[in-house]
Order: C-alpha cells, then structure tokens, then sequence
C-alpha cells in the first residue's frame, strides 16, 4: 500500500473510531426510546423491517433478520401479541403466511423513528457549517436494511429474564 493509502486507512480508522464512540456514547437516549416504547432490540429490528402494504414470509424475514425460522416466528409472535403485526395468507398460495403491519403496529415505527432519528444534543453542539459537512460526508456511505440483531442471542436474554 503507498504512503497515500496508509494515510487514508489511517483517516478512515480515526473517523471511524470517533463515529463508534459516539454512537456507543449516545446509546442512553436510544436505549430510552426503547424502554418508553418497551420494545427490545428485536422487536425494533422486526418493526423497523415489515410495513403495512408489503407482507413478508417468515422465510424472508428469518433471512432479513439472519436467524432460523423458529426465532423469526417467536419474534413474529411478540409482534403479534402486542397487536403490532398481524399474519395473513398470500392471495397466490393460502398456504404461505405474509406478516404485515398493523395500524397500531405503523403508528409504533412511526414514532420509533421518528425519536430514534431525534439527533441528540452532544450533535446539536455542533455548528451548522460542521454538520453541513457532517451530513454531505455521511450522504456517501451505503444506507440500507439496518443490520439484523442477533436474534438468537435475544431469545436467549428475553428466556433468561423470564427465569428472574
């Protein structure tokens, strides 16, 4: 790698450290949404991939959300009993189940978001030329599905809370 190249990779692990820790720094004010919204990770993740007008299999939601079937239908599950989510046949085939978005369910991920997306204060310290350059420097990287949590590993906690 040239000297030009270390520099850059340099760059990149500084900017991407100083992102992390942020991140990790604001995790109080998310971790609040949640706890106001008494919705575990999980089920934010869940939420935040199904919408009213789209069903999804549970075949593709376990993929979505990198787990088996059987955890995808336990979160399906928790969706459903919290009147979130509700099952439903596809028209082509009554034999496949597509999960969707109730309207209590769209009104949940509307106001998940729309907190989530509340940018903290530590941010709004910021200067509106730096957060100009903030926003035009984050319009180039990869947006896309927010990353499945370990769906197992949920299962597990949520198992394990309930033994307490």
């Amino acid at each position: 790698m040239a000297s030009g190249g270390k520099r850059k990779r340099a760059v990149a692990n500084e900017a991407w450290r100083r992102i992390f820790d942020f991140i990790a720094t604001t995790a109080d004010q998310r971790d609040r949404t949640l706890e106001r919204l008494d919705l575990s990770p999980g089920e934010v993740r869940a939420l935040s991939s199904l919408a009213a007008d789209a069903g999804k299999t549970m075949q593709t939601l376990a993929t979505e959300w990198r787990c088996d079937a059987s955890t995808a239908t336990w979160l399906v599950d928790r969706l459903e009993k919290r009147g979130f989510a509700a099952r439903r046949s596809a028209p082509e085939d009554r034999r496949v189940k597509l999960v969707t978005l109730t309207a209590l369910g769209s009104r949940t991920k509307r106001r998940l978001q729309a907190e989530l997306y509340e940018p903290p204060p530590e941010l709004l310290r910021l200067g509106e030329a730096e957060l100009i350059a903030l926003r035009d420097a984050a319009a180039h990287l990869p947006t896309g599905l927010w990353p499945a949590p370990r769906a197992a590993a949920e299962l597990r906690r949520v198992k394990l809370k309930r033994k307490v």
